[in-house]
């Protein structure tokens, strides 16, 4: 049953899931009267039986539409894909020319681009928005990257700012830029997210089969990391992690948990897209593909049984090592965030979005899933020059990287020689030797394919393109 509501609404959200809900009852909290509709009447009757005044659900689309302000905004947070057009096409039968549609969920950037020039035609305000921070963000305060129509954002913006996150008095939400800009940032974040959880997960395989370390000796690793430059959300909760028991075990509920690892295909779609725009973003890539390799449980099991040896490090003192580990886990933290703010810097070129890198890495020191303090160190870098092509190129950072070098090729050599797979730490430090690398080995390349297929080939010193008729080498 829907509650009487005589007051209208400022805000309308369509999805009353777990993150449709937290986030309204965030606007509520903050004094603005809001609206819900979902076609599940169970989660209406959720929300309605809130103790909070200030919200009002529906399950006819029509009441909760006419509840609205004019002019009426209306937030989405449902599934991406088909979903997301079939309740723009419901809203755009209630709708009037003028009103904005927001779309909260993790839409692909090429959909976005495509809806925000349809609704523009059509004469409707559209925002696509990133939002990250999970359940709890949605609650206390998410980091938000709205993109699109800027006389929409400017007219949410006083309620956004209030539900944001709050870092140094300062909101995590900001205008992205043009069009799909909002969710092509989210997905870069999502994609830095990934390659931040494999290599936490990789770290912990050196910390257990390596260093053969118990349960609480990682967690009181983690904890410690957390107190120092690895602060950050995903070591936060990696460490409540190594402390959970279910009531009545004895052991980690992690040690029960199948080493399957799903995904909902974001990071997958920013290696697509940097693919696209030629942009290495390796770390991500190999972050993606270890997440589908764990799918193959029955192959790798196995395989275990024809290939098994030891992985037990030899004569390591294990807090020593740890000093080693975390050099190593610092040097490619860096290397992850670089390799999403270098696809952003190069996507903005592209795609003339008109991005401010400052300002993303300003947004996502709080309120996301891939806050750090670290976030800090790349804001600071991108203010000083808003035009680094790269952060491999600031001062701080490159003393940063320089000062951990040691710890990562212990780190990446030690698992080699024992057949530990660390493939995010081996390809950080393979990135990073490449990015400055002045004399790659690409020139045979460019030979091999101009001998197979004629593709030529440029000359240093030489302006032109150049083919050759390649014959029996002379010995």
């Amino acid at each position: 049953m829907n509650k009487e509501n005589t007051n209208q609404s400022s805000f309308g959200m369509i999805g009353l899931g777990t993150m449709g809900s937290n986030l309204l009852q965030n606007i509520a909290d903050h004094g603005y009267q809001c609206s819900g509709y979902d076609i599940d009447s169970k989660k209406v009757d959720t929300v309605n039986n809130l103790s909070n005044e200030n919200i009002h659900a529906y399950s006819n689309l029509k009441e909760f539409v006419n509840n609205l302000k004019s002019p009426k905004t209306v937030m989405m947070l449902v599934p991406a894909g088909k979903i997301v057009d079939s309740v723009i096409e419901e809203l755009l039968e209630v709708l009037e020319q003028g009103d904005i549609i927001i779309d909260g969920g993790n839409s692909h950037f090429t959909d976005t681009e495509r809806r925000f020039v349809d609704l523009e035609q059509k004469g409707y305000h559209f925002v696509g928005m990133g939002v990250s921070g999970g359940e709890e963000g949605a609650r206390k305060g998410p980091s938000m990257m709205p993109g699109g129509d800027k006389e929409a954002y400017e007219a949410i913006k006083p309620i956004l700012v209030k539900i944001a996150a709050h870092v140094n008095g300062e909101p995590t939400v900001a205008y992205m830029g043009e069009r799909s800009a909002g969710h092509f940032v989210k997905m870069v974040h999502n994609g830095i997210e990934y390659a931040l959880m494999q290599l936490i997960s990789e770290t912990y395989e050196v910390m257990k089969k390596g260093l053969q370390m118990e349960d609480n000796e990682i967690h009181d690793v983690f904890k410690n990391w957390n107190e120092g430059r690895l602060q950050s959300y995903l070591i936060e909760i990696t460490r409540d992690i190594f402390a959970y028991k279910n009531k009545g075990t004895d052991h980690l509920l992690l040690n029960d948990i199948k080493d399957e690892a799903k995904a909902k295909g974001t990071g997958k779609w920013t290696s697509q897209a940097a693919m696209d725009l030629t942009v290495p973003v390796p770390m991500i890539d190999i972050a993606v593909s270890m997440r589908d390799l764990s799918k193959f449980k029955e192959l790798r099991t196995e395989a275990s049984k024809l290939y098994h040896d030891s992985k037990k490090y030899d004569s390591k003192d294990k807090m020593e090592y740890i000093v080693k580990l975390e050099q190593a886990f610092y040097f490619s933290m860096i290397s992850a965030y670089s390799q999403g703010m270098h696809l952003l810097n190069q996507a903005n070129q592209e795609f003339k979005y008109d991005l401010n890198l400052a300002t993303i890495a300003k947004i996502w020191r709080g309120g996301c899933i891939i806050r750090s303090a670290f976030l800090e160190d790349i804001y600071a870098a991108y203010q000083k020059n808003s035009d680094l092509k790269h952060l491999f190129l600031d001062s701080s950072i490159k003393e940063s990287l320089k000062e951990s070098l040691a710890g990562i090729r212990t780190v990446v050599s030690d698992a080699a020689l024992q057949g530990i797979s660390v493939p995010t730490y081996a390809v950080a430090l393979s990135y990073f030797d490449n990015v400055r690398n002045e004399e790659m080995p690409a020139n045979l390349i460019q030979a091999q394919r101009d001998f197979f297929g004629s593709h030529t080939y440029e000359l240093k010193g030489k302006e032109g393109v150049f083919h050759t008729e390649w014959e029996e080498p002379i010995v």
